[in-house]
């Protein structure tokens, strides 16, 4: 393991630092925080390879690997030379233009690529801003869908527990509606149906009895369910569980045996996080709608996009109302589209299956050690993802402290401290990340114990 960057030295103070975290505290509400804000925020001032270079009141400054690729977006780290040549050439022709009666080259080369990236048969792409609006997209096409055949009673989605989909209602909707963290809005939010969560485990083989759960769910509420989502593999932010991709194809026999839509949200597992290009790939399964994100543009800018089949495009055009009445302001912004398709360049050179596994066997000898900490319940790693969970709540200010002092950024929630690393990582900034998360499992358990 390698030994934490050498800090900038103090010169004492930095009126230029010391204003803008002042500002910073008066007036900008940051995610999942409460404003003022409880804890202060570190200022970044760049960032390059998988490192960030943050800047302290005291003038001086530290490099933190970025254990989280800027919220598992950030794949190829910062300042990669080929996203950041077409970001600049981009801009100097065209950085915008509304995407109604118009279009461009940018977008249509990306459309064409994730055509062609993703499971066959998807063959139609909606752009819009992010993620979550790539759900609200997804769950618009399927009510559509049932809409445009006059099948109005089909209102709502299936899910299993545990999931996470996005922060804006429609995809709030579908997490987890207890345990996750929109059950404050339970009462406004639609009404969806529930099964319980799979099983832990990608070698955990289907239980019968599950699946006959799942699909006497799905038949007691068959003329009201327009489509089944889920998240393929792994259940994100809702708890960072991995479950096996069988129940993957389970749940697309399901839905043909019910002729119900099927959604896999890949936004977090796509662009070969689990190992595999998209999760879905780990099965060959075809959803008839795909979200992806996050990964989409390297982490370059914000972008999203929703794939269907020709089954749900061909249903919603010859309805009443033949087109999908979505229209983001900044849909298929040429910026953003240029900078994805020079991160699917990249992913063509054909480097990133050996560069994930390199980080999955790092990931796995250096996260070890936690499984002997005192309140540690587990550790697992599936492609380049590791977790630790702890037995009770992450002491959050105890652990970021802990992997700061290791030269390491994390961002704990619950009871789980975990990874997503940058591809571009090299085996000592995965040890150092490994080193890290060890470190901060052992400060929140020391302290809970305590």
């Amino acid at each position: 393991m390698t030994a934490p960057p050498t800090p900038t030295p103090s010169t004492g103070y930095d009126p230029v630092v010391a204003r803008l975290l002042d500002a910073d505290a008066r007036h900008v509400w940051h995610p999942y925080d409460s404003m003022p804000s409880v804890d202060p925020c570190r200022l970044v001032e760049s960032a390059e390879g998988a490192r960030l270079r943050v800047r302290h009141r005291d003038g001086g400054a530290i490099e933190l690997i970025d254990a989280m690729s800027s919220w598992w977006a950030a794949v190829w780290g910062y300042r990669h030379p080929v996203l950041v040549d077409a970001v600049r050439r981009q801009a100097h022709d065209l950085s915008h233009v509304m995407f109604g009666g118009l279009t461009h080259a940018p977008a249509i080369d990306l459309c064409e690529r994730l055509v062609a990236a993703t499971p066959a048969g998807l063959d139609h792409v909606f752009l819009s801003d992010s993620g979550s609006i790539a759900v609200e997209v997804a769950i618009k096409m399927c009510l559509q869908f049932w809409r445009s055949r006059g099948r109005t009673s089909k209102h709502r989605l299936l899910t299993w527990r545990g999931g996470y989909h996005g922060d804006t209602f429609g995809a709030m909707s579908v997490c987890d509606p207890e345990g996750g963290m929109h059950r404050l809005w339970s009462d406004v939010v639609a009404s969806q149906v529930f099964v319980e969560r799979p099983a832990d485990g990608v070698e955990t083989p289907v239980d019968p009895s599950y699946a006959e759960q799942c699909q006497t769910m799905l038949h007691a509420h068959i003329d009201e369910v327009a489509a089944v989502i889920v998240e393929p593999v792994v259940q994100g932010a809702g708890g960072m569980r991995f479950h096996s991709p069988a129940l993957v194809s389970m749940w697309r026999g399901l839905c043909d045996e019910a002729d119900v839509l099927l959604v896999l949200d890949e936004i977090a597992t796509g662009f070969g996080r689990t190992g595999t290009m998209f999760a879905a790939d780990h099965v060959g399964v075809v959803p008839d709608v795909m979200c992806v994100g996050k990964a989409l543009t390297g982490g370059m800018a914000t972008l999203g996009a929703t794939l269907c089949t020709g089954r749900v495009a061909e249903g919603i055009s010859a309805g009443e109302v033949p087109v999908l009445a979505h229209g983001p302001t900044f849909m298929g912004n040429p910026l953003a589209c240029a900078v994805a398709n020079a991160s699917l360049d990249l992913f063509d050179r054909g480097e990133w299956p050996s560069m994930v596994t390199g980080i999955g066997d790092g990931l796995r000898r250096g996260l070890a050690a936690a499984a002997r900490i005192p309140g540690v319940r587990d550790v697992r790693v599936l492609g380049g993802i590791g977790v630790i969970e702890t037995e009770s709540t992450v002491d959050v200010a105890a652990a970021t402290e802990a992997a700061v002092s290791h030269g390491v950024w994390i961002r704990p929630f619950r009871n789980l401290l975990y990874t997503m690393p940058p591809y571009v990582c090299t085996a000592a900034e995965v040890d150092d990340i490994a080193g890290a998360l060890v470190a901060a499992a052992g400060a929140t358990c020391d302290r809970r114990s305590g």
